[in-house]
């Protein structure tokens, strides 16, 4: 819809030619004034509130499940992780018009005009905020399919920058393709990865069981594998490459095909052999000749360098995915049609993640980020945590609609604590625990008189501490020691609580303590061990006024 500048004031023609002259000349521009606006954008203060009922395990809670609206939650999470997470992965909406993307708590399908707008604002939102949370070395990946994949690069080189493009990978998703395409069958799918910055460093994957077999010959200098002699150049195109080679037990003149000339110059054939790099055969008779490639020399150790190409039998498809969440969540599988396969986020934390990292997904659909960390922590020990973020996904016809709680939070429960699959067995939990969450809005103008003990208490934990444990009811003090100080929230100040204050003086390095009166525990206390912060100033000021991404 075109404006009709006929109608502008002079100011207001100004104050557009400005806004033209500051938009990027080359990029990706969308309808923002003509879409109606995200009802899920607010400037509201954003608590999180704990349901021990759907909590798992016991307290302190190291891994977190956030149910309602992404936006509201990484608010939140700027608040109390920013530049702490090291991997984000999310899988969003593909916005492929089939009822599965909410917009303003209705789905918008394929006839929607304004279809790709709306899915880019709703992004681009939750995008800019994800970049406050990633440590300057951390990454994110994304995946996308072909509806808004072209629209998505675009926006991840506006958001992140294009200089922190790293690589779009093609993860196979479908080991044979549909008998009843009407056009050209899809088999993949993309995951865009974007670095922080140039601090973010790549690890080495496995070699995997295919590849050490590989090296299944020894001898006096170690394992090794026979590799190829020949390179792909013609005796035409390569002449210094052709020439004979004798074979040191029968004497033969050996020379290479005509098509196929020697990987090695005359010169470096011959330090070759002198350094027993030459493999001949078991026997050591064998009419041709292979290089030694001895697995303790290998430039990348034990890991292997990772690749654009992700296939699936790597990293799982759709059906083996799928299946997964229908052997651990029958009941509920079918609430979630288009779970990934743990594998393939396994992939991504051993490209990206060290064994103390924060792991966070915003679009948790059935958990199975949170199911690929507790993989990867049982295999090599590791504590990396996980942060999830799923919404109800309720509408108006199915108002009890609760994906977060029945299948997110349900599965992850499983996995942790153990469950009985499809065929009647019983599979063994793999341990770990999750505080269960919900976010909860309160206006600017009400926070002072609405924001609760607990939620204060909750935020001060995420804030300063690796763990969170509940608000403990009737007690004056709520403490959290951390390596080098001590975390205290005070909810109201008396007698006791300053006699107490005394004791835990004796016997700390330093104490942080929040308050709601500062200046009163001022007056008893001097002490530069000591430091007081007004509550809830301290988190609205944290929070931020610019709320809105």
């Amino acid at each position: 819809m075109a404006d009709n500048y006929d109608d502008y004031s002079r100011e207001e023609l100004l104050r557009e030619l400005r806004l033209r002259d500051r938009r990027p000349h080359f990029g990706l521009v969308w309808e923002r004034k003509e879409i109606e606006h995200e009802k899920a954008v607010n400037d509201d203060f954003v608590a999180l509130d704990v349901d021990l009922a759907l909590s798992c395990g016991e307290a302190p809670y190291r891994n977190l499940i956030i149910e309602g609206d992404n936006f509201d939650a990484l608010r939140y999470l700027r608040m109390t992780h920013a530049g702490k997470i090291k991997c984000i992965y999310i899988d969003p909406p593909y916005n492929t018009g089939n009822r599965d993307f909410i917009y303003n708590d209705r789905f918008v399908d394929k006839e929607d005009a304004y279809r790709h707008s709306k899915w880019l604002e709703f992004m681009y939102r939750r995008l800019q905020l994800a970049r406050d949370l990633l440590a300057e070395d951390g990454v994110i990946f994304v995946s996308i399919d072909d509806n808004e994949v072209f629209n998505l690069g675009l926006l991840m080189n506006q958001v992140f920058g294009e200089n922190n493009f790293v690589a779009t990978n093609i993860w196979q998703k479908r080991y044979s393709a549909s008998n009843d395409h009407k056009s050209i069958a899809p088999m993949h799918e993309y995951v865009f990865v974007y670095q922080a910055s140039g601090a973010w460093k790549r690890n080495l994957l496995p070699r995997g069981e295919e590849k050490e077999k590989q090296y299944r010959l020894k001898d006096d200098k170690g394992i090794f594998r026979p590799d190829n002699y020949t390179c792909n150049k013609s005796a035409d195109e390569r002449p210094n490459l052709y020439y004979s080679i004798i074979q040191p037990n029968t004497g033969e003149e050996i020379w290479p095909k005509t098509t196929a000339a020697w990987r090695y110059s005359k010169e470096r054939h011959e330090k070759n052999v002198s350094d027993d790099l030459i493999y001949w055969g078991k026997e050591g008779l064998g009419k041709v000749p292979a290089f030694k490639r001895y697995r303790h020399l290998l430039k990348n150790g034990d890991g292997v360098i990772p690749n654009t190409w992700w296939t699936f039998d790597e990293v799982g498809h759709t059906d083996s995915a799928k299946k997964e969440l229908l052997d651990i969540l029958a009941e509920h599988a079918t609430a979630f049609s288009t779970p990934k396969p743990t594998q393939l986020i396994e992939r991504i934390l051993r490209i990206a993640t060290k064994p103390n990292d924060i792991i966070l997904d915003f679009f948790a659909g059935s958990g199975t980020t949170a199911h690929a960390v507790i993989k990867l922590n049982a295999e090599d020990g590791g504590n990396r945590r996980f942060i999830l973020v799923s919404s109800t996904e309720a509408t108006d016809s199915e108002p009890e609609k609760n994906l977060c709680r029945d299948v997110c939070a349900e599965r992850v429960r499983r996995v942790m604590q153990g469950y009985t699959n499809k065929k009647g067995e019983a599979v063994a939990g793999m341990g770990g625990s999750f505080a269960y969450l919900r976010t909860r809005r309160i206006p600017a103008e009400t926070l002072f008189s609405h924001i609760q003990h607990e939620a204060i208490w909750t935020a001060l934990q995420l804030i300063h501490a690796d763990s969170l444990s509940p608000f403990v009811v009737n007690t004056l003090i709520q403490q959290a020691v951390l390596e080098n100080s001590t975390v205290l929230y005070v909810p109201k100040i008396n007698a006791e609580l300053l006699q107490r204050l005394c004791v835990l003086m004796a016997n700390a390095a330093s104490l942080l303590i929040y308050t709601w009166q500062p200046g009163l525990l001022r007056q008893h206390f001097d002490d530069d061990r000591l430091s007081f912060l007004p509550i809830p100033q301290f988190l609205v000021d944290r929070f931020g006024a610019g709320s809105k991404a």
